[in-house]
């Protein structure tokens, strides 16, 4: 059955692109691949997709899109097929993709308003092995979003693009996955907006080097270094200039895609945080607030 297979990028709008772009190239420890119609790509050492982050100047902080790869243009079609009787806006059908490394693939709306592409064929990037301490992203391990009705909103995720629920923390917060990784995508109560993009990273002491190469150039730890409980994970968030929260994270569970059964973890202060040693908490994070761009298109 056709479903989506893995996360590709997230493409930003941003108020103070040279702030931004500053900091992914410079603190956060992603390549700068391309530059072009006012368009920054960045990509990730340990990763073969030919960038993660996409950014763009625009007057408010907004989500261009949320690219999601299938594995063909057949798995595409099917895709699009299910997402059109679902009743999603749509952003424009299958066809051959005109932005970096090209592709074949479709854009939709959300029921909530974000927008989302899924794609094949794109063009691959240099990824290579990444060796201890040179902490910087391996990938992007998964986004976290809101929803407004988020039960709703596991159901679309599930029923429509194939992903499969891996755990729940208490009834409020869902993990999916659409590969072996215990999850790719968590979705939570709130207005329609992103919660924030967690990145790889090899393991726990790269993630702890990352810290201090963050805490030197002036973004402090919002809240941790601590590990969760639904997928066993390790945890450090942070702010972007621009206000958008981003998470190194390492060590995450792998499962079975087919056969894994989830569980349901009660919240405390121990389910969040299991070594219970992180500075901050959820509250320190930045309070959602729908987004910028909902049901707005950007050109490309």
């Amino acid at each position: 059955m056709s479903r989506v297979t893995e996360i590709r990028y997230v493409g930003y709008g941003v108020a103070d692109l040279a702030a931004e772009r500053d900091f992914y190239a410079n603190d956060w420890g992603l390549k700068l691949v391309s530059e072009q119609d006012g368009m920054a790509y960045f990509a990730a050492e340990g990763s073969d997709e030919m960038y993660v982050v996409r950014l763009r100047e625009d007057a408010a902080n907004r989500i261009d899109v949320i690219a999601l790869a299938t594995g063909s243009r057949a798995d595409v079609d099917a895709l699009f097929a299910k997402v059109e009787a679902a009743g999603c806006k749509i952003i424009f059908a299958p066809k051959a993709l005109d932005s970096l490394g090209g592709g074949y693939g479709f854009r939709f709306f959300s029921p909530d308003g974000l927008p989302f592409e899924v794609s094949s064929d794109v063009a691959r990037g240099t990824g290579r092995a990444l060796v201890k301490w040179e902490a910087v992203p391996q990938k992007i391990s998964h986004i976290v979003l809101h929803s407004p009705d988020h039960r709703a909103m596991v159901g679309f995720f599930t029923d429509v693009l194939g992903f499969k629920v891996s755990d729940w923390l208490g009834d409020f917060m869902a993990f999916l996955r659409c590969n072996e990784w215990h999850h790719r995508l968590a979705i939570l109560p709130g207005p329609p907006c992103l919660n924030h993009v967690a990145y790889d990273m090899l393991s726990v002491d790269c993630m702890m080097r990352g810290i201090n190469r963050l805490k030197q150039a002036g973004t402090d730890i919002k809240w941790g270094p601590g590990r969760h409980t639904a997928g066993n994970n390790t945890f450090s968030y942070f702010t972007t200039p621009n206000g958008f929260a981003v998470e190194y994270t390492s060590e995450l569970e792998q499962v079975d895609f087919e056969s894994h059964e989830h569980q349901v973890h009660q919240p405390g202060p121990h389910t969040m945080d299991q070594w219970g040693t992180g500075v901050g908490g959820p509250q320190t994070m930045p309070h959602p607030k729908p987004d910028a761009g909902l049901f707005e298109p950007v050109a490309v």
